[in-house]
């Protein structure tokens, strides 16, 4: 690819896409092209074909889809199928109708079984049933990569579909309820820290830059406090917390009051000194998840773009050519409970951490084998504590 060359990265202000597009521009490529969704709305066909004729990118990144967390995801089935099948659906077709030299398809992990044997293959894939939750994003993902593999097989086009591990980094969805785990963890214990703090200001501020449910900061200190509340982030005043369903245990001296923790579901897990303020974590913390720096997949996307053809992931002596697609992963895992602390500890919040064992995990465990993408010569640099470092920084400071 030449940098001259004409690259299209769709969903250019995403978490993905906006680490994409900087690294390109790093490495020299001269020629980035991107539309916001209020520009270009990559579900409607039409609009989608005519801008490939116009503009006849030899290049193009498909970062842009319709992602969230396990709430999301359960709670917006149709939305996550029917727009992602027409967002790649549109791309794809339109990349061949106008003979893009190469594409990179970004999918999810969420592709493999939800009891699919650990670390994931890629020929692990449609071997037993998906997770529940996350079921209609899956098939259209695997529809996604499925459809890269028929392409290249009928029509000789280079279409890469890449399956990447849990991804974080600036310009995260910090929604506390449709974000992903990390991002609105980090959030929710940063809210917590501000509350702890006594930094009424601050939260509202957080709240002007970022809504919640229509909340914005300007609302009086109790209506406030009731969204926290909501949110999963308590302060324990002279009535404890009043919830349903809360439970604490291995309380020490500086536990919770007799009349705190009341509801069945919630347990607090590693206390210290106690700070007045709890922030709850959804499910038992038990599961484990990998998370790969977003400036890590960046370059991962940019180097299979440059150095990785379809050719080269075509499985070699069979006749039935499938599970091309690449697994991109860090080789590393943490549960969700240890992966809370480490926010904590990169917040500065000294509060408690409440398990919500009456909100779903979701996958036990979801682990790339990233053999082939290692076997391609490429690995990723950046560990998470210190990726978790920067996303925290860039917060603050957007």
């Amino acid at each position: 690819m030449d940098k001259n060359s004409k690259i299209y990265v769709a969903g250019h202000t995403g978490l993905v896409g906006s680490a994409i597009t900087a690294a390109l521009k790093r490495k020299g490529f001269s020629n980035i092209i991107g539309r916001t969704f209020g520009e270009l709305d990559l579900r409607r066909q039409e609009d989608t074909e005519a801008f490939f004729a116009s503009e006849k990118p030899e290049a193009v990144i498909l970062c842009a889809a319709k992602v969230g967390g396990i709430m999301a995801n359960n709670t917006m089935r149709a939305e996550f199928i029917y727009e992602n099948l027409m967002i790649q659906s549109n791309v794809v077709h339109a990349s061949y109708l106008n003979g893009v030299k190469k594409l990179v398809f970004l999918g999810s992990s969420c592709i493999y079984p939800r009891d699919c044997p650990q670390p994931m293959r890629e020929d692990h894939l449609l071997t037993s049933p998906l997770e529940y939750t996350n079921e209609p994003y899956a098939i259209a993902k695997i529809a996604g990569l499925k459809m890269c593999e028929a392409y290249n097989m009928r029509y000789g086009t280079d279409f890469i579909a890449v399956m990447p591990t849990n991804l974080y980094g600036p310009n995260d969805n910090f929604n506390l309820t449709g974000g992903h785990v990390l991002p609105s963890l980090m959030r929710r214990i940063h809210l917590g820290k501000l509350l702890e703090n006594g930094d009424m200001d601050g939260i509202r501020a957080d709240l002007k830059r970022r809504p919640v449910e229509g909340f914005d900061g300007s609302e009086s200190e109790q209506e406030i406090m009731d969204l926290l509340e909501q949110q999963g982030v308590r302060s324990l005043g002279s009535e404890g917390l009043r919830s349903e369903g809360l439970r604490s245990e291995g309380l020490g001296s500086e536990g919770l009051r007799s009349e705190g923790l009341r509801s069945e579901g919630l347990r607090s897990e590693g206390l210290g000194q106690r700070s007045g303020v709890t922030v709850s974590v959804w499910g038992t913390g038990n599961p484990l998840r990998e998370f790969m720096y977003s400036g890590d997949m960046a370059d991962a996307t940019i180097y299979i773009m440059e150095k990785i053809s379809f050719k080269d992931v075509v499985p070699a002596g069979t006749d039935e050519i499938r599970n091309t697609h690449i697994n991109i992963g860090t080789g590393e895992e943490i549960s969700i409970r240890d992966l809370a602390q480490m926010v904590k500890e990169t917040t500065g919040f000294s509060g408690e951490l409440v398990f919500d064992h009456s909100k779903p995990d979701g996958t036990p465990r979801k682990f790339l084998d990233s053999s082939k993408l290692r076997s391609l010569g490429f690995r990723h640099t950046t560990s998470l504590r210190e990726g978790m470092v920067r996303v925290y920084e860039w917060y603050l400071e957007n």
